[in-house]
């Protein structure tokens, strides 16, 4: 299911009447908010990809709500883009009544990652959908080896999505090395 929060802004402000006019085809259009009709299709077919069980909400919300909602659950004082809440398995269940978990995805954030990957929204919100799908599957890239980026990897593939979020941070953790003349830096 997705929900959508109703103090977020559904598409991008242009930042002048030029810009609202190149806006519904050009840079803008990519920006916009995807249907959500399009997300729980996609929702759909990645749960089934990663093999989770159980009914998954996706909450698109703010840079602000999604601070609060880091600041609450992880202690840490700043907006994110995509957070997992894994559900706590309920022992006398029936299958049509699992949860497997939520998601909260900030658009704002997203919008900005994709504006600088060069991708659309709808992507970029495919991309944290996946991410935060194997979190709620038992994966966690911080404790294990490389086993859910390797994972990641290969579901993005089979799903047609661009480069995911740990391979970005290991990119941007990785230190510059500079070209040296003479053997010595």
């Amino acid at each position: 299911m997705i929900l959508i929060d109703p103090e977020l802004e559904p598409h991008p402000a242009p930042a002048s009447a030029a810009a609202e006019q190149t806006a519904a085809s050009g840079p803008l259009r990519n920006l916009r908010l995807p249907s959500t009709r399009t997300l729980t299709r996609f929702l759909a077919k990645a749960k089934a990809a990663v093999r989770l069980r159980g009914q998954v909400t996706v909450l698109l919300t703010t840079d602000r709500q999604i601070r609060r909602l880091n600041r609450r659950f992880r202690g840490k004082d700043k907006p994110t883009d995509v957070l997992s809440f894994p559900a706590t398995p309920l022992q006398n269940a029936k299958p049509a009544e699992r949860v497997a978990g939520d998601l909260a995805i900030s658009v704002p954030t997203a919008r900005r990652q994709a504006a600088e990957l060069g991708h659309s929204l709808a992507v970029e919100i495919k991309v944290l959908i996946l991410h935060g799908l194997l979190h709620l599957a038992g994966c966690d890239h911080e404790t294990d080896s490389g086993q859910m980026r390797r994972r990641e990897r290969n579901l993005r593939a089979r799903l047609g999505l661009p480069q995911g979020l740990i391979e970005r941070v290991s990119k941007q953790a990785r230190p510059k090395v500079r070209p040296t003349v003479g053997g010595t830096p």
